[in-house]
Formats: C-alpha cells, structure tokens, sequence
C-alpha cells in the first residue's frame, strides 16, 4: 500500500509539473493572439499618431498639421490604403511582444515574490511586466523602424513629394531612404543602407518608453483590480453580484492602458523620430533628440501625439486584456479545479481570512 501510495504522489506531482508548464505556453500564446489582434484593430490610429510626430523631420516644425488635419490629408492623398500601411511588421512585432509580455510576466513575477519577498505586489508587478517587454524588444524594434517608415510613406506619389520638400527644407542633398514596397523591401533596403544600426534605430528610447509602459500598465492593471474588489467587498453586499472578467479586462484593461501611454508620450515622440530619420541624423541619439525638441518645440512638442496614442492604447489594451481574460476563462473550464491556483490572472492572493483566493 505504502509503494502505491508513493507511485500515485510522484504521478501527480508529475501531473502537477506538466500542468504548470502547459499553462505557461499557453500564457504566451494568449498574449501573442491578443497582442496581433489589438494592433491590426488600431493601427489606422497609430499611423496618425506617427505622421503627427514625424512632421518636424519632414516638412520642418512650422505649420505642423493638427489629428484632423492629418486624418484629412491622409484620406485625401494616400486613401485607406494609407491608414494601414505598415501593418504588416506592426503585427509581428505585436505578436513578439504580446507572446513574450503575458508568457513571461507570471513565471516573472512568482519567481520574484518567491526569492525577494520585500518585492511582492507592485514591485513585482512592475519588474515582470519591463522583463517581458524587453524580451520582446529584440524582435519588437527592427518591426517598428520598418512599420514606421512605412507609415510615413504612404502612397509612393506621397512620398516622392516628401522626399522633395524634405531635401529642400532641412539640408539640399541630403540621403532619405527610398519608398518601401513591403515589409521584406523595407528590411532589406534598410540592412544595406545602414546594416544592423539601421533596424535597431532608436532601441535605447524604444527601451526607455516600453519598460516603463509595460511595468506600469501592470502596476495600474492591478491597483484598479484591487480597487474594484475592494469596493466589492465594502459596498456591494449582494451575492448575486458579480462581473464578468472578460468586461473587467476590458474596462481596466484600457483605463491602465490610456494612463500609462499618456506618462509615456515624451518618450515615444523621441523614439519616433530617431526611427524614421533614417540616415539624415536630425538627431545624435535619444538625449539630443529630448534638448532638441524641448528648445525648439517646448512641451507641445514632447506630446506631440498623446491624443491619438491615448486613443490608441485605450481600446488596444483594452481589447488584449479582455481578450486575455475571454481566452483564460474559455480554458479554465476545461481545467480541473485541483489545478486553478497555477493559471492565476496575474496574480494569486492568499487571504487570511478566506485561505487561498484566486483572481481571474
């Protein structure tokens, strides 16, 4: 009896392990789906919000177009193609990041709460979250230089004009990368232009603007979770109460998301620009680019953008957060109860009073 005992421990523990590890996997595939559905969903936004911060490097800073303006001209020149040009590497550096945000967050964030207990919570949150977004860096970046590129384009028409107005207004003369037909051209035009520098341009600032966005998306994500339940439990005595997870990722998925991307937009304008400069070299790296754009743009200048990035961010995190949460839900119910605690939302609370609570 004791040998058989033993045989069907060590056969759940073993159970247990695979669990575990399938629900990683899963974790990055979610987030990888999420991340893919968010940016092919918003992208004509985020193509605003790139011509609205790369009007200094084209066309100088005066007489900058304001959202209107731009979504005007791009519909009157460039048509709907022109709103989804770049969509391409937008998607895969989505799904990089997406896959490697949600994939590494949990494995993150546990094995620090376990190894620096005076880091858990927030702190833990935060650290996760920058940890998984800079993984996906290394895919992320080369993506962006080429989906921005593209985005300022436009038709060929379009960008054959620029490239006049361009080498007039900042220096006659002056190299600009050529018109990009795809994603493959454009990786390739730029790797010979200007090798490996040319598809990482701009990492550093991409890293300055993303870990910090990422770790307080989570940070926000989580404080807002807190405070729903906590106004549960203080007010809303009904057991009848309860709110779908998928509505819950939905709502605070995009209010964390909007918040963190407005605290971040002086990063990204300075990201921007260094990506789509290509080999004129307005600006010597991230803290010129910063000087440069406050001495000559002020404060207006550093967020340039923030609407249409707030915009952006709202349904975008929204959308993969709820979908997040739809796709977690979809498979808990066909997880055995036993098995819960390992596939947490983002975090499982021990709760004195109620033994072993787990969020969704």
């Amino acid at each position: 009896m004791a040998v058989q005992s033993s045989t069907s421990s060590e056969s759940q523990a073993s159970e247990n392990v695979m669990h575990r590890h399938f629900f990683l996997w899963r974790e990055f595939l979610w987030g990888a789906v999420a991340g893919a559905f968010g940016e092919g969903m918003m992208h004509p936004v985020d193509t605003v919000k790139t011509r609205l911060q790369s009007q200094a490097i084209l066309n100088g800073i005066q007489n900058q177009k304001n959202i209107l303006q731009m979504v005007r001209y791009v519909w009157q020149v460039d048509g709907l193609k022109g709103f989804y040009r770049g969509v391409t590497p937008g998607i895969i550096g989505s799904l990089a990041t997406g896959a490697t945000y949600f994939g590494v967050i949990e494995s993150t964030k546990k094995w620090i709460e376990d190894s620096h207990p005076s880091l858990r919570g927030h702190w833990a949150h935060f650290i996760a979250g920058a940890v998984g977004d800079t993984l996906g860096s290394f895919v992320y970046v080369p993506c962006e230089v080429m989906k921005q590129r593209m985005q300022i384009q436009g038709t060929i028409a379009s960008w054959s004009s620029v490239v006049v107005n361009d080498g007039i207004a900042i220096k006659p003369g002056t190299q600009i990368y050529g018109y990009y037909t795809g994603m493959l051209h454009a990786g390739c035009s730029i790797w010979k232009a200007q090798g490996l520098k040319g598809l990482y341009a701009g990492y550093l600032s991409t890293l300055a603007r993303d870990v910090p966005f990422a770790g307080l998306m989570v940070v926000f994500y989580e404080a807002l979770k807190d405070a729903k339940d906590y106004v549960e439990q203080r007010w809303i005595s009904s057991p009848n109460w309860h709110v779908n997870n998928s509505v819950e990722g939905l709502v605070l998925g995009g209010l964390a998301g909007g918040l963190s991307a407005y605290l971040t937009t002086p990063l990204d304008v300075v990201k921007t620009r260094l990506q789509v400069q290509g080999s004129t070299l307005r600006y010597n790296g991230w803290l010129d680019a910063i000087h440069n754009i406050w001495a000559t743009e002020g404060m207006k200048g550093m967020f340039r953008g923030s609407v249409p990035r707030i915009t952006w961010y709202i349904p975008a995190s929204a959308l993969t957060f709820m979908a997040v949460e739809f796709l977690r839900d979809h498979f808990y119910e066909r997880v055995p109860n036993d098995n819960l605690e390992d596939v947490g939302r983002l975090s499982v609370d021990h709760k004195s009073a109620g033994g072993l609570k787990v969020s969704h």
